[in-house]
């Protein structure tokens, strides 16, 4: 895949890098990023850097994956993702660092990966999932046009072990 960097107002969307591991390490360890993105174990340096080296390895095809960053100094403010990608469907994931929150900046970022998913990759869905209990993931996605379409029961283990329902949200290309 080329190399990809989007712009959304302020924010730079590109791909990852190893240099990112330290930030990324810090990150997963905010709690609200550990419970919502669960990582299967402790965070450390290590772990930080093998997630940063899985995110900027597109090759199979099944994923684009983007660290959010202040256009102007570059500081990591989160993660975008389109994941599940098959045939002209595909997921789409975000979390935003606790000083990023309240921004509008996880909105941004999704909407602007999810038009380039629909222009540059010619998907026609792209599902986003949250659990019902989390507010904040629920008004990322209304604000990023993905209407709720309804309510999944205990589909998802998150971060403390256990199962919770989850909001079901889409977008089609169809939409703009």
């Amino acid at each position: 895949m080329e190399h990809l960097e989007l712009t959304a107002d302020d924010l730079l969307l590109r791909p990852w890098r190893e240099a990112d591991a330290p930030a990324v390490r810090n990150a997963l360890r905010d709690a609200e990023i550990a419970q919502w993105n669960p990582q299967g174990g402790p965070v450390d340096d290590e772990s930080a850097l093998r997630w940063v080296r899985r995110r900027a390895d597109w090759s199979a095809g099944d994923h684009v994956s983007l660290a959010v960053t202040a256009a102007a100094d570059g500081v990591l403010l989160g993660s975008v993702s389109l994941h599940h990608i098959n045939g002209d469907n595909a997921a789409i994931g975000y979390w935003t660092v606790p000083e990023a929150r309240g921004r509008g900046v996880a909105s941004r970022a999704v909407d602007r990966l999810t038009r380039w998913g629909f222009e540059r990759l010619g998907l026609h869905r792209v599902e986003l999932c949250h659990a019902s209990v989390n507010p904040a993931s629920c008004r990322v996605a209304e604000r990023a046009g993905y209407p709720a379409e309804g309510t999944l029961r205990e589909s998802f283990r998150y971060g403390d072990g256990r199962r919770y329902d989850e909001h079901l949200h889409a977008r089609l290309a169809t939409d703009r």
